[in-house]
């Protein structure tokens, strides 16, 4: 009986391939790798279904490479999911994609971890009155509807950063101390969106928390 070359790197797996040659398989030998073959293929094709189902998705780079992180397994109900796409609705009104937005939410809101903030951000609903705030104060500094997506895309964190005491205030540092605003405050937000969540200044004497401190600056 013919041995096809699935089922000689079988034979060879199990040690019988240089038996088979010498010897040609018996039918039940060959009869139960052919079975064996197909369950494999059907295993398999069975786990590709199941890794592509379709559910929310959050991409984020770790560590360098793409992890995916399966909202529907984090958000327990219904319910919390409509609260996340009630949050992520005011993103799209941008050129950003479903994907993007919720990478943005996920980082922001402590959902995925990110260097960003230093530890561990404690895991909050995100709250879709606070993203409109937000997304309206950087339209206010001048940022388009075709720079937000820029914007996000370098400092996707913005949203869980404080308005008043952190961006409204650094956005005042700004203009008093190195008389930045308007246009220069616009170029300078696309260039380095991160300098609106600074809120340390450790003078040259480390803190520790340098993604947040103004000697990057």
């Amino acid at each position: 009986m013919a041995v096809t070359f699935m089922e000689a790197c079988l034979l060879r797996s199990v040690g019988l391939y240089q038996a088979s040659v010498r010897s040609p398989a018996s039918p039940n030998t060959l009869s139960l790798l052919r079975h064996r073959t197909a369950t494999e293929v059907a295993t398999r094709s069975l786990n590709k279904r199941k890794s592509r189902r379709s559910h929310v998705i959050v991409r984020v780079k770790l560590a360098g490479k793409q992890a995916a992180v399966p909202l529907d397994d984090q958000l327990s109900s219904s319910e919390d999911l409509a609260k996340w796409q009630a949050a992520r609705a005011p993103l799209l009104r941008f050129s950003i994609s479903e994907q993007e937005a919720n990478t943005v939410l996920a980082k922001s809101f402590g959902w995925t971890p990110s260097p960003y903030w230093g530890e561990e951000k404690e895991k909050t609903m995100p709250d879709p009155a606070l993203v409109k705030k937000i997304l309206d104060f950087l339209q206010s500094l001048g940022l388009s509807d075709d720079d937000l997506p820029v914007f996000l895309k370098k400092f996707p964190e913005v949203l869980g950063c404080l308005v008043e005491e952190e961006m409204q205030k650094n956005v005042q540092i700004l203009e008093k101390e190195w008389g930045i605003s308007g246009n220069t405050l616009r170029n300078l937000l696309l260039r380095n969106p991160k300098v609106l969540g600074y809120n340390v200044d450790c003078k040259g004497d480390c803190m520790a928390q340098c993604t947040r401190c103004w000697v990057r600056f």
